[in-house]
């Protein structure tokens, strides 16, 4: 293939973490390079490039999607939430604070795409049980921790979110 057969790039019109963006790329540019690369959005990791590890899990229209396997073209004109926008306001995300809290990390590379499909899950589920969070991790690889304090740490943040949510402080 030479340089004229090349082919064009193509706009790209999205919201992601609340703000509209733009940018352009050629039909076979997955989402998370045109994240990475375009927008400079590096939070959505890239690991096994076949949607087995759950590294690059972000939301598209508030469902969960691997970004390695879905094309940046496919977002056209979605609402797409990074880690970059999980904490919104500045503070640190409930599933955050309770990542740190509880020492839910260690190298940290699988999780921003964990906590993606967790923020998904007590969106969905206010009251999750050890199985319900242990199902959504399923879909993610962590080589570091062993999960139990990752699972703890879910739990946890399910927990201060009802709490909030009781007294007020949150929708």
């Amino acid at each position: 293939m030479n340089q004229d057969d090349a082919p064009e790039a193509l706009p790209i019109r999205l919201v992601v973490n609340g703000q509209p963006r733009q940018g352009a790329a050629e039909p076979r540019v997955h989402l998370a390079d045109f994240l990475r690369g375009e927008l400079k959005l590096t939070g959505t990791h890239i690991g096994c490039e076949h949607g087995v590890c759950g590294a690059c899990t972000v939301l598209v229209d508030g469902q969960t999607a691997r970004a390695c396997l879905m094309l940046a073209v496919q977002a056209e004109g979605c609402r797409v939430e990074t880690i970059e926008g999980l904490a919104g306001d500045g503070a640190p995300h409930v599933l955050q604070a309770a990542f740190h809290d509880l020492h839910a990390l260690q190298c940290g590379y699988c999780t921003p795409g964990i906590l993606m499909s967790l923020a998904e899950l007590l969106r969905d589920n206010p009251d999750p049980d050890e199985a319900t969070v242990r199902d959504v991790l399923s879909g993610h690889l962590c080589r570091c921790t062993g999960y139990q304090n990752i699972v703890a740490a879910a739990l946890e943040a399910a927990r201060r979110l009802r709490e909030e949510r009781l007294h007020g402080h949150i929708a």
